[in-house]
């Protein structure tokens, strides 16, 4: 059975889409730790633990991850975007990439932001305009 993570790949069901290539695929958290709150995932790879992704799909999803952080952080003001591999939530391997001010906005406890739909699209619109200038 597919995981929540690919029908979104697949747009089964919608998201918020910062960036896309033939094999990977960046979109908006639902519950944003900051504005900007991106999760990077493979297309066709749904295993929960990053380690056991093969060579090829493991490189190529951290080259994808940086350059969605780059524009990331193009599109959205911060300090540095932070990066985070936890995997407890969903079983399909994903990199959070987090805006940050400070250290402490990377923690996963505190409240998350609630923004409305049409920021949210804001905010990808943003990205992934920034994304396609790289």
């Amino acid at each position: 059975m597919a995981t929540i993570f690919t029908k979104i790949a697949k747009g089964e069901i919608p998201s918020f889409k910062c960036a896309e290539s033939e094999d990977f695929y960046a979109f908006l958290d639902i519950s944003p730790l900051a504005q900007g709150h991106t999760l990077v995932i493979p297309k066709h790879v749904e295993d929960d633990y990053i380690f056991h992704l093969d060579p090829q799909t493991y490189e190529g999803l951290w080259a994808f991850a940086r350059k969605v952080a780059l524009a990331l952080k193009e599109a959205v003001p911060c300090q540095r975007v932070g990066v985070a591999v936890l995997g407890m939530e969903v079983p399909h391997t994903h990199i959070h990439l987090v805006p940050l001010q400070s250290e402490g906005d990377m923690d996963f406890r505190k409240a998350k932001l609630q923004l409305t739909p049409e920021q949210m699209k804001s905010i990808a619109d943003k990205i992934a305009a920034a994304y396609e200038k790289l």
